[in-house]
């Protein structure tokens, strides 16, 4: 992959493209920011309606001051799958070894694939990745130099900048990574990581419980303990470089509004992927919003989450370019109350929805693994304040969306499942999408289509005990008419099977392409 374009530089502007957008008689490149969050689901954002019992003010004002979708998909309910997804525009399921990523996992996208920073890169953007990672490191896996530069990385695949959690809050290595380097790392105290074995002499969840001072796990996650929480993985040494759980979201986001003033200085339109911690697991909130949300850490996560949201419009609003930063919010999957620690998430989450009116959550084939919040907002581009868009959307399509924006050319066979639907993201065109295509935890894979939802048989578990949730797998073809069921309780395969073998043979087409 050619990565010669320098980070200021200026690539040739498809200024019809912005110009369709709405850019008037004068287009000028919006400065683009993607936040994902992480487990939010449909319902836990106040701006989708009477689900959810916490009031989330800076979303409410993105959702007010753009478009909000209902109908919005990842490519799968779990993170690691839905993040390669987005930034490649492939399906994850066409690729071996996207499932869930553990934190001493290789680069899952590699540096020969074409990637949404390449292309932003292509068109002359500055571009970042700040927050969550979790999908993988270095050349091979177990063999990073966590202690020294640690390649290939982010570097690699189009980002000028990084600052990253290596996979998520309940995984080692429990540091952040800074351009490839541990940040605040003492060489005389190396780390080690392992997914294989203990080290001898460091306490672990399971026979030091005593050292729980913060949370514990109610299941799994009882491995190394860091600030006094146990976690998956074992980890040694780098004392000084541990992140504290409670400073996340404040040290994230101090990163990601230090890159955004930097670029808006150099006059420079930039490109933030920004994935937030919250609302994964251990939630432990900041002290400014422990016991707010009245439902626990699950809900004060969701609070934080906001308040990173209302950090970024505040930076943008103090250097005059809210108006003409293009900004996409939505989560990487569906939502999970008890998803491994003792918080109190399933005890208080009161009358609090989720997944909203929806089957399942994150993990699952129904609908509450995929569908989740995604509100865009870009006033100097057209998009029309306080708009619903009820169009069949999907985030494989940001990546050839955005290129059709900045009038980028993706080359042949890159971004390959990734089809242009700018005036569709813009909340313009209300139409559906011609299908989506969701994924499973277990690679279950579900088609959504004219207002019906195919899940094609499978043996996969049909619940998983220890969150909570239906998975949506069978071993019987099902299909749901989502106009009259969102809530996927009657499987009317068996009264239309021939809708059923034209919906598998529409994924029998995607599959083969």
């Amino acid at each position: 992959m050619n990565r010669t374009c320098g980070k200021l530089g200026y690539a040739a502007l498809g200024l019809s493209a912005l110009a369709a957008a709405g850019c008037g008689s004068g287009p000028q490149r919006p400065n683009v920011i993607i936040i994902y969050g992480d487990d939010v689901g449909y319902g836990d954002l106040s701006c989708n309606g009477g689900f959810s019992t916490v009031v989330t003010p800076n979303v409410e004002r993105l959702a007010a001051e753009g478009v909000r979708f209902t109908s919005a998909h990842t490519t799968s309910s779990t993170s690691t799958p839905a993040r390669f997804g987005l930034l490649t525009g492939v399906y994850p399921w066409r690729v071996p070894g996207t499932g869930i990523a553990p934190g001493d996992a290789a680069m899952i996208i590699r540096p020969d694939r074409y990637t949404l920073p390449d292309m932003m890169h292509e068109a002359g953007y500055v571009t970042a990745a700040v927050g969550k990672w979790h999908l993988g490191l270095g050349d091979e896996r177990g063999k990073q130099d966590w202690n020294g530069h640690i390649t290939p990385g982010l570097e690699d695949i189009g980002f000028d900048y990084s600052f990253i959690m290596a996979a998520t809050g309940d995984r080692v290595p429990c540091v952040y990574i800074e351009d490839g380097r541990v940040v605040g790392l003492d060489p005389a105290d190396p780390i080690e990581v392992s997914y294989a074995r203990p080290f001898e002499g460091e306490p672990t969840g399971r026979d030091n419980p005593e050292l729980l001072t913060k949370q514990r796990p109610s299941h799994g996650h009882d491995m190394a303990i860091v600030n006094g929480i146990s976690r998956i993985g074992w980890m040694r040494g780098g004392r000084r470089a541990l992140w504290v759980d409670e400073e996340i979201c404040d040290r994230i986001t101090e990163k990601a509004v230090d890159f955004i003033r930097r670029s808006a200085e150099s006059e420079t339109p930039f490109f933030l992927y920004f994935g937030t911690n919250d609302i994964h697991v251990p939630r432990v909130p900041n002290k400014r919003f422990a016991g707010r949300s009245g439902m626990g850490p699950r809900g004060d996560a969701i609070l934080s989450f906001d308040w990173q949201v209302g950090e970024i419009m505040r930076t943008l609003d103090s250097l005059g370019i809210a108006d003409n930063t293009l900004v996409i919010l939505s989560s990487d999957n569906g939502p999970v109350v008890d998803d491994g620690y003792e918080d109190g998430a399933v005890e208080l989450l009161g009358d609090h929805r989720p997944w909203g009116d929806m089957r399942g959550g994150k993990y699952s084939s129904f609908e509450a693994g995929t569908r989740t919040p995604f509100v865009v907002r870009w006033p100097a581009g057209g998009v029309k304040a306080g708009r619903v868009s009820d169009a069949l959307m999907s985030h494989i399509d940001i990546f050839a969306s955005l290129a059709e924006l900045v009038g980028v050319d993706i080359p042949e066979g890159e971004a390959r499942d990734s089809r242009p639907a700018l005036q569709r993201l813009l909340g313009r065109d209300l139409t559906d999408r011609e299908w989506v295509v969701e994924q499973s935890t277990a690679g279950a894979v579900g088609l959504v289509r004219d207002g019906w939802k195919y899940i094609e048989p499978n043996r996969g578990a049909r619940y998983n005990r220890s969150v909570g949730i239906e998975l949506g797998n069978d071993t019987v073809p099902q299909l749901y008419d989502l106009e009259r069921d969102l809530g996927e309780r009657h499987n009317v395969a068996a009264e239309h099977p021939e809708l059923v073998r034209e919906m598998q043979s529409c994924l029998d087409s995607v599959r083969s392409e």
